[in-house]
């Protein structure tokens, strides 16, 4: 099978050496978003449900671009540079998805690139 390599300039450009996603099959594989602006490339605010909300925008936007939607994902990956805020994160998400929801994991770490306090990577199924 062939590598589809996805791009919208409705989320952030890539600012490394990735591609904001790749399709395989029916699969996509999403890299991880932040909450960038995508038309300015800064953070949204220091507002933690800000920078959540953005991070689900910009996720949406590629699954737009690879054919699907937020619903499409099957595996969702939440990083966290404050654990606290996992209960929030729950609650924006309610806002996103409906159920059946995705699989999850929401993991602490110590830090994010460009200071964010949230990334999220994920996998959707196209079916």
């Amino acid at each position: 099978m062939s590598k589809i390599i996805i791009a919208t300039d409705n989320a952030p450009a890539a600012i490394g050496t990735y591609s904001q996603a790749v399709k395989v099959g029916s699969t996509v594989y999403l890299s991880g978003q932040i909450p960038l602006d995508p038309a300015t490339m800064t953070l949204v605010d220091t507002d933690m449900a800000a920078q959540i909300h953005q991070v689900f925008k910009n996720l949406s936007a590629v699954c737009e671009a690879a054919g699907g939607s937020l619903q499409d994902i099957v595996k969702l990956n939440i990083f966290l540079t404050d654990l606290s805020h996992f209960a929030l994160v729950n609650e924006v998400m309610a806002q996103y998805f409906e159920q059946p929801y995705p699989a999850r994991a929401a993991i602490g770490v110590a830090q994010l690139p460009k200071g964010a306090a949230v990334e999220m990577d994920g996998i959707v199924e196209l079916g």
